[in-house]
């Protein structure tokens, strides 16, 4: 593991938090359930993991933050959740991520070419990244769309169809990558999404 790794396994073990306590808390009540802190622990973790891909020049890992980051803040504002931390906290998590890049740029240690041209992934591997988050990301927008038209957050069979498909691509952009933090996150993934499925299956058999 390189130096920045902590921030991703910080950024893991939020994720994971997410996923195993909504995971527990659907056994106990036998079907899929969305608990609250599911958007804040998805929020906090998405933040560091972008800085994380920030600092190792990993385009495909910081497209996948950047495309689900405001859905989380949006599914806090359906649940009335947002409005709810002082204002200057809302803009820190606006602004920070984008002060980021825009220091990086300027500083001359990233632009966009760098990022498509990381010589330490090959073309190949960088568009698989791409695709794979981009489909595990979709799954983000779908339950966007499902949580607008039902003005609930909640985690629909959908998402957790999407993220198994994605989240099986995204480990293999991982595995490739030899990133153990990441493989050892989506491999567990897989795991839960997978029991999801069965549970939406099973309350609707």
């Amino acid at each position: 593991m390189d130096k920045f790794s902590i921030l991703a396994v910080i950024a893991q073990i939020l994720f994971g938090g997410r996923m195993y306590t909504q995971w527990i808390l659907s056994e106990k009540q036998k079907k899929s359930v969305t608990p609250l802190f599911f958007w804040w622990l998805s929020l906090s973790g998405s933040f560091l993991l972008f800085i994380y891909g920030y600092l190792r020049v990993d385009f495909p890992l910081m497209l996948g933050q950047v495309l689900t980051y405001f859905i989380y803040i949006r599914n806090l504002q359906i649940q009335d959740q947002w409005s709810k931390i002082p204002r200057w906290s809302r803009l820190l998590f606006f602004l920070i991520p984008v002060i980021i890049v825009i220091y990086g740029y300027n500083n001359g240690n990233y632009d966009i070419k760098n990022l498509l041209n990381n010589p330490d992934i090959a073309q190949w591997l960088l568009v698989l990244g791409i695709i794979a988050q981009i489909v595990f990301t979709l799954r983000f927008v779908y339950q966007w769309l499902y949580a607008e038209q039902h003005k609930e957050a909640i985690l629909p069979l959908g998402f957790w169809v999407i993220s198994l498909i994605g989240g099986l691509m995204t480990l293999t952009y991982f595995i490739f990558r030899q990133d153990i933090v990441l493989i050892i996150s989506n491999v567990m993934g897989a795991i839960i999404y997978t029991r999801n499925i069965m549970l939406y299956r099973k309350k609707h058999d």
